[in-house]
Protein backbone atom coordinates (compact mmCIF):
# COMPACT_ATOMS: atom_id res chain seq x y z
CA UNK A 1 0.00 0.00 0.00
CA UNK A 2 0.83 3.50 0.05
CA UNK A 3 2.01 6.05 2.54
CA UNK A 4 -0.04 6.16 5.83
CA UNK A 5 -3.23 8.09 6.35
CA UNK A 6 -5.06 10.11 8.26
CA UNK A 7 -8.32 9.53 7.91
CA UNK A 8 -11.60 10.65 9.26
CA UNK A 9 -14.94 9.11 9.82
CA UNK A 10 -17.85 11.70 10.84
CA UNK A 11 -21.78 10.54 11.82
CA UNK A 12 -22.83 13.46 13.63
CA UNK A 13 -26.52 13.38 14.46
CA UNK A 14 -28.32 14.53 11.11
CA UNK A 15 -29.75 18.69 10.85
CA UNK A 16 -32.67 18.95 12.34
CA UNK A 17 -32.29 15.21 14.41
CA UNK A 18 -30.16 16.32 17.48
CA UNK A 19 -33.25 15.86 19.94
CA UNK A 20 -32.49 12.43 19.23
CA UNK A 21 -29.45 12.23 21.06
CA UNK A 22 -28.17 12.55 24.62
CA UNK A 23 -25.87 15.97 23.86
CA UNK A 24 -29.06 17.20 21.74
CA UNK A 25 -27.59 19.67 20.33
CA UNK A 26 -26.98 20.48 16.72
CA UNK A 27 -23.79 19.99 15.05
CA UNK A 28 -22.40 22.83 12.38
CA UNK A 29 -21.81 20.98 9.69
CA UNK A 30 -20.35 23.72 7.78
CA UNK A 31 -17.65 23.64 10.74
CA UNK A 32 -17.25 20.34 10.71
CA UNK A 33 -16.82 20.21 6.95
CA UNK A 34 -13.93 22.58 7.02
CA UNK A 35 -12.71 20.59 10.32
CA UNK A 36 -12.39 17.62 8.12
CA UNK A 37 -10.36 19.28 5.33
CA UNK A 38 -8.61 20.72 7.20
CA UNK A 39 -7.02 18.30 9.48
CA UNK A 40 -7.16 14.85 7.76
CA UNK A 41 -6.11 13.73 3.78
CA UNK A 42 -9.03 11.62 3.27
CA UNK A 43 -12.82 11.45 5.22
CA UNK A 44 -16.19 9.89 5.01
CA UNK A 45 -19.00 11.97 6.43
CA UNK A 46 -22.77 10.27 6.79
CA UNK A 47 -25.48 12.12 6.33
CA UNK A 48 -29.59 11.74 5.55
CA UNK A 49 -31.02 12.51 1.98
CA UNK A 50 -32.59 15.67 2.89
CA UNK A 51 -29.56 17.48 3.74
CA UNK A 52 -27.62 16.30 1.25
CA UNK A 53 -28.03 19.61 -1.04
CA UNK A 54 -26.92 21.76 1.70
CA UNK A 55 -23.90 20.11 3.11
CA UNK A 56 -22.55 19.90 -0.31
CA UNK A 57 -22.37 23.14 -0.22
CA UNK A 58 -20.13 23.15 2.18
CA UNK A 59 -17.82 20.65 0.61
CA UNK A 60 -14.80 20.37 -2.10
CA UNK A 61 -16.28 20.00 -5.64
CA UNK A 62 -13.87 16.73 -5.75
CA UNK A 63 -16.41 14.56 -2.72
CA UNK A 64 -17.66 11.59 -4.15
CA UNK A 65 -20.96 10.48 -2.86
CA UNK A 66 -21.68 6.50 -1.97
CA UNK A 67 -25.07 5.07 -0.80
CA UNK A 68 -26.29 3.07 2.47
CA UNK A 69 -29.25 0.82 1.26
CA UNK A 70 -31.50 -0.11 3.55
CA UNK A 71 -33.72 -3.12 2.27
CA UNK A 72 -34.95 -3.55 6.04
CA UNK A 73 -35.64 0.07 7.70
CA UNK A 74 -38.30 2.03 9.56
CA UNK A 75 -41.37 3.08 7.97
CA UNK A 76 -42.60 6.37 9.20
CA UNK A 77 -46.40 7.28 9.71
CA UNK A 78 -47.32 10.39 7.35
CA UNK A 79 -44.29 9.28 5.25
CA UNK A 80 -45.39 8.31 2.07
CA UNK A 81 -41.80 7.48 0.22
CA UNK A 82 -39.29 5.37 2.80
CA UNK A 83 -35.87 6.94 3.37
CA UNK A 84 -34.07 3.52 2.47
CA UNK A 85 -31.17 5.24 1.72
CA UNK A 86 -28.28 7.14 3.21
CA UNK A 87 -25.53 9.01 1.69
CA UNK A 88 -21.79 9.32 2.64
CA UNK A 89 -19.39 12.09 1.52
CA UNK A 90 -16.18 10.82 0.89
CA UNK A 91 -12.93 13.29 0.09
CA UNK A 92 -9.63 11.55 -0.38
CA UNK A 93 -9.70 8.30 -0.22
CA UNK A 94 -7.04 6.09 -1.55
CA UNK A 95 -7.15 5.12 -5.18
CA UNK A 96 -6.92 1.44 -6.36
CA UNK A 97 -4.44 -0.40 -8.19
CA UNK A 98 -5.15 -2.51 -10.77
CA UNK A 99 -4.94 -5.77 -9.01
CA UNK A 100 -7.76 -4.41 -6.74
CA UNK A 101 -11.12 -5.66 -6.88
CA UNK A 102 -13.62 -2.54 -7.72
CA UNK A 103 -15.59 -1.76 -4.59
CA UNK A 104 -19.04 -0.68 -5.45
CA UNK A 105 -20.46 2.72 -4.27
CA UNK A 106 -23.24 1.10 -2.10
CA UNK A 107 -23.80 -0.91 0.48
CA UNK A 108 -26.80 -2.99 1.40
CA UNK A 109 -27.16 -3.57 4.96
CA UNK A 110 -30.16 -3.32 7.44
CA UNK A 111 -30.30 -1.12 10.05
CA UNK A 112 -29.15 -1.69 13.31
CA UNK A 113 -32.21 -2.33 16.42
CA UNK A 114 -31.62 -1.80 19.71
CA UNK A 115 -28.08 -0.20 19.77
CA UNK A 116 -28.65 2.50 22.30
CA UNK A 117 -28.48 5.04 19.47
CA UNK A 118 -30.27 6.59 16.78
CA UNK A 119 -28.45 5.52 13.68
CA UNK A 120 -26.25 2.80 14.72
CA UNK A 121 -24.31 1.71 11.74
CA UNK A 122 -23.87 -2.05 10.93
CA UNK A 123 -20.31 -3.80 11.17
CA UNK A 124 -21.17 -4.60 7.44
CA UNK A 125 -21.82 -0.98 6.42
CA UNK A 126 -18.16 -0.14 8.56
CA UNK A 127 -16.37 -3.02 6.19
CA UNK A 128 -17.79 -1.62 2.94
CA UNK A 129 -16.66 1.94 4.30
CA UNK A 130 -13.17 1.12 4.72
CA UNK A 131 -12.91 -0.77 1.64
CA UNK A 132 -14.51 1.84 -0.55
CA UNK A 133 -12.14 4.30 0.84
CA UNK A 134 -9.28 1.44 0.25
CA UNK A 135 -7.78 1.89 3.79
CA UNK A 136 -4.50 0.37 4.92
CA UNK A 137 -4.09 -1.09 8.12
CA UNK A 138 -1.47 1.55 8.92
CA UNK A 139 -3.83 3.90 8.20
CA UNK A 140 -4.85 6.62 11.38
CA UNK A 141 -8.67 5.93 11.56
CA UNK A 142 -10.69 8.62 13.58
CA UNK A 143 -14.49 8.37 14.45
CA UNK A 144 -15.30 11.90 15.59
CA UNK A 145 -18.89 10.76 16.63
CA UNK A 146 -18.13 7.30 17.93
CA UNK A 147 -22.03 6.89 19.46
CA UNK A 148 -22.04 3.15 20.28
CA UNK A 149 -18.32 2.46 19.30
CA UNK A 150 -19.07 0.16 16.34
CA UNK A 151 -16.67 2.34 13.77
CA UNK A 152 -14.38 1.72 16.38
CA UNK A 153 -14.15 -1.86 17.27
CA UNK A 154 -14.95 -2.71 13.43
CA UNK A 155 -11.95 -1.11 12.75
CA UNK A 156 -9.96 -3.28 15.14
CA UNK A 157 -11.32 -6.32 13.56
CA UNK A 158 -10.69 -4.91 9.28
CA UNK A 159 -6.68 -4.13 10.76
CA UNK A 160 -6.09 -7.42 12.57
CA UNK A 161 -8.57 -10.03 10.90
CA UNK A 162 -11.04 -8.71 7.42
CA UNK A 163 -8.84 -7.36 5.56
CA UNK A 164 -5.35 -9.22 3.80
CA UNK A 165 -3.79 -7.52 1.34
CA UNK A 166 -6.15 -7.41 -1.57
CA UNK A 167 -9.39 -9.02 -0.41
CA UNK A 168 -12.24 -8.15 1.75
CA UNK A 169 -14.33 -10.32 3.64
CA UNK A 170 -17.90 -8.87 4.91
CA UNK A 171 -19.74 -10.16 7.77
Amino acid sequence: MEEEMRVAYADPPYIGCAKKYPEKKEVDHADLVNSLCSNYEAWALSLHTPSLPEILTYCPKDVRIGAWVKPFCSFKPGVGQAYAWEPIIFYGIRKRTRNQPTVRDWVMANITLERGLTGAKPMKFCFWLFDFMNLDREDELHDLFPGTGIVTRAWEIWKTTVRNEQEVMFA
